[in-house]
């Protein structure tokens, strides 16, 4: 025998049926490789992105999930994220992908910059490890600490201009010793400083 709705319940507003919809835990779940995959190929695919992808010189920065609330109208459905840096032109660039309808919804170029991507956190260590002006002053248990990203407030500098990361060196435990700023998208270091100086 079967429970009785209480009376005097109302059924669920449409309102509150869609606010239900938008709190599906799936729509923030991590992305799969697979969906990744695909919204970076729809971004790299869409002409707005065409002169990015054709001088090859960004770096995608980030790709997450993005649950979108009514009354947008791409609510309910499995979105992505992608923020991407274009050396080239300077710019940040964010776009909205509907993974379910295979289509970018949203594109938008900035002036900012976007937080450094790990491989770009991955390359500035590299650079600055391998210059030969760094490795001159470092000390023998110096080792990359941090790729912080960085950018001056001198018009003259490089790393006023350019996306720039700043990569500390210093023995483990110990006080920072070395700075190096790497230019990323030309992937040179273009200072080198103690870091008491810095």
């Amino acid at each position: 025998m079967g429970m009785k709705p209480r009376q005097g319940r109302q059924p669920e507003s449409p309102a509150r049926a869609a606010d239900v919809t938008a709190a599906d835990p799936a729509l923030w779940a991590p992305l799969t490789e697979g969906e990744r995959a695909d919204a970076l190929r729809l971004v790299a695919e869409d002409g707005r992105a065409a002169g990015m992808v054709k001088v090859g010189r960004y770096r995608v920065a980030a790709v997450e999930p993005l649950a979108l609330k009514p009354p947008h109208p791409r609510a309910g459905r499995r979105c992505a994220r992608v923020v991407a840096y274009d050396y080239a032109a300077a710019a940040r660039v964010d776009a909205g992908v509907d993974l379910d309808a295979g289509d970018v919804f949203h594109f938008a170029t900035a002036a900012g910059q976007p937080p450094l991507a790990a491989a770009e956190e991955a390359a500035a260590i590299a650079v600055a490890a391998a210059d030969p002006d760094v490795q001159a002053q470092l000390g023998l248990d110096d080792r990359p600490r941090a790729a912080l990203q960085y950018w001056s407030r001198h018009p003259a500098d490089r790393a006023y201009r350019a996306r720039a990361a700043a990569v500390v060196f210093g023995p483990a435990g110990g006080a920072p010793s070395v700075v190096a700023v790497v230019d990323l998208a030309d992937r040179q270091v273009t200072e080198v400083v103690p870091a008491e100086r810095w």
